[in-house]
């Protein structure tokens, strides 16, 4: 299932480990990806598949991404979140500022 072909979308895999280390290198390639979407029409997909781990720190970077995606009418989606991460989500309710999507099969 694809979405409207105008839909503009860039897409970030997350790193293995999502926290201290590399929240900022992390943040920095959502802000450029997300200053490439026109206003108001743009996805961010983070491509969570290869991430194992995130702590309090990323998902501060998460908050933040997502603060400035919705400063221009974008949505940012979460794929492939593992369950751990998805009960995080829920836990902190954080769920519902985020498109949650599973990885393709």
């Amino acid at each position: 299932m694809t979405g409207s072909a105008r839909t503009t979308e860039r897409v970030l895999a997350a790193p293995e480990e999502l926290g201290l280390d590399s929240r900022t290198a992390f943040r920095r390639a959502a802000t450029e990806l997300l200053e490439q979407l026109p206003e108001g029409t743009g996805r961010l997909i983070i491509d969570l598949a290869g991430t194992r781990q995130i702590d309090s720190a990323g998902l501060g970077a998460l908050m933040l991404v997502q603060r400035k995606a919705a400063e221009r009418r974008l949505t940012v989606c979460l794929r492939g979140a593992n369950e751990e991460l998805r009960f995080l989500l829920v836990l902190t309710k954080l769920d519902d500022l985020f498109e949650l999507e599973s990885s393709p099969s």
